[in-house]
């Protein structure tokens, strides 16, 4: 039976792809990624104090500003409701040093927006992590203030460059305890120091369908492998693998910012390929670079690859020939 014919009320309905649909848009994903980090922001609040609110507003608000301002003389429709510059200036702000300086701070969110976004053309277009991108600027702008630490609110020592446990083990072999690195009563990033914190709001992310888990676990296996090699071969220089897992901003880039929709990979295979070859540019930094840490600049050289990567991991269209 030709269900058209028989019936002429049937409709035959047309689009074009995707035809698969998540169960969320992409401002109700944006608002529940803002709604993650809130677990991050309040960990700020009890180990470095009230103040680190005032440093994440300002990058929220420039972020927002600069955003406004750009969609305004592109003579564009702004796009703020759809929260993505909120989750650039709340990225921003966790990943900076306790009691930042504030105009360095708002000097990093215009960056941020205007060169890690809006010049590649605005919200889907960006090769790289916009907050990534803006904390980038700053650390070869200000240097010294972006490497100036806070000991937390429970600790007795005052602000000094090398109070993280990257620092102290790359410049001192000190090796922090796994339990302060998991709870955050240690030196670090605003939003970055508790791992607890994190998990909530990135596993939250994940089993709500908004982050892919594979990124974050290639990432996982990844720091693991890699560090894991090196700790089994001498255990007395390289750090137990936990400590690549729990120190410094893996967790955080991990679960926010190397599972960004735009600037990663969108194919399966590519996921796990951007996840270890991310996990392996921060260990090797971290063990043989001159820098501590290594996270940042790892998701952003694996970023300049995405194209390549979803290039040749891409699926073979059904019925085509190789």
């Amino acid at each position: 039976m030709n269900t058209i014919t028989e019936n002429p009320t049937y409709k035959l309905e047309l689009a074009s792809s995707p035809h698969v649909h998540s169960r969320w848009n992409t401002k109700q994903a944006m608002w529940m990624v803002v709604f993650a980090l809130i677990p991050s922001l309040i960990s700020a609040v009890i180990f470095f104090g009230f103040y680190q609110l005032i440093v994440v507003g300002v990058s929220l608000f420039f972020c927002i500003a600069t955003e406004y301002a750009i969609k305004r003389i592109r003579k564009r429709k702004p796009t703020l409701m759809d929260g993505s510059a909120v989750i650039t200036g709340l990225l921003l702000g966790l990943i900076l040093p306790p009691n930042f300086n504030l105009a360095f701070t708002a000097l990093g969110a215009i960056f941020a927006i205007s060169i890690g976004k809006e010049v590649f053309g605005g919200l889907g277009y960006n090769i790289f992590n916009p907050a990534l991108v803006g904390r980038a600027f700053l650390q070869a702008a200000f240097p010294v203030p972006m490497t100036t630490w806070q000991q937390p609110n429970f600790a007795s020592l005052d602000s000094v460059s090398s109070a993280t446990p990257l620092s102290a083990f790359k410049f001192d072999k000190v090796f922090a305890d796994l339990s302060n690195l998991f709870i955050g009563n240690i030196g670090g990033s605003i939003g970055e120091t508790s791992s607890l914190a994190i998990l909530i709001g990135g596993l939250f992310i994940i089993f709500a369908g908004i982050a892919n888990w594979r990124v974050p676990l290639a990432m996982t296996l990844g720091v693991l492998i890699f560090g894991g090699i090196f700790w089994l071969i001498d255990p007395m220089t390289y750090p137990n693998p936990l400590f690549h897992l729990f120190a410094g901003g893996f967790l955080f880039g991990a679960l926010f910012m190397a599972t960004d929709w735009v600037s990663s990979p969108y194919t399966v295979k590519g996921m796990w390929i951007f996840g270890l070859g991310t996990a392996l540019i921060i260990v090797m930094i971290r063990l043989f670079g001159g820098l501590p840490e290594g996270v940042m600049y790892a998701i952003l050289f694996m970023n300049a690859f995405v194209p390549l990567i979803n290039r040749y991991t891409r699926p073979k269209v059904f019925g085509a020939e190789k």
